[in-house]
């Protein structure tokens, strides 16, 4: 009967050295399991030209923004220098049809690249004279500076004149 008290004992004994091995915390020598970083949240840009985002716009208003510069925000609101972009008009020229002699319209792309963050004077004074209803002014290809060694594609800006 001893023994197998005396065995009984050193079963438990063993079973709860064995738990309190597992649960043991870890002391200053031993560092803890490193946790995943937070998730960051991805860069978001929102590109601007004056005040407005994509949209449709008046005439006048179009005409006022010509000479302003495009401007690149990221989500924290920080802004960011615009190196260079693409620029696309999209102009509708009336059209006489041969054979139902109506009216008609088809529409012109032209355009040019820009190593600044706005038109050309020349381009502006241009747009100015011409820039009529239902016409299109695309700002494409929009590259920032996001650090010193860092450049980044942001979002097109896409202005419908209403």
């Amino acid at each position: 009967m001893m023994q197998k008290l005396f065995y009984t004992v050193l079963f438990f004994i063993c079973c709860s050295a064995a738990a309190s091995a597992q649960a043991k915390k870890p002391t200053s020598s031993q560092k803890p399991a490193q946790k995943p970083a937070a998730k960051e949240k991805p860069l978001s840009f929102r590109t601007t030209w004056g005040i407005y985002l994509s949209d449709t716009l008046p005439r006048p208003e179009v005409v006022k923004l010509l000479d302003s510069s495009l401007v690149v925000r990221d989500q924290k609101n920080n802004k960011f220098p615009v190196v260079s972009f693409d620029f696309t008009y999209e102009s509708k020229e009336p059209y006489l049809n041969d054979t139902t002699q109506q009216v008609g319209f088809y529409t012109e792309t032209t355009g040019d690249s820009f190593k600044s963050n706005k038109l050309s004077p020349l381009w502006s004074t241009r747009l100015k004279e011409t820039v009529q209803k239902g016409e299109i002014l695309l700002f494409s290809n929009i590259v920032i500076r996001y650090t010193e060694d860092k450049y980044y594609r942001v979002p097109e800006l896409r202005i419908v004149v209403n």
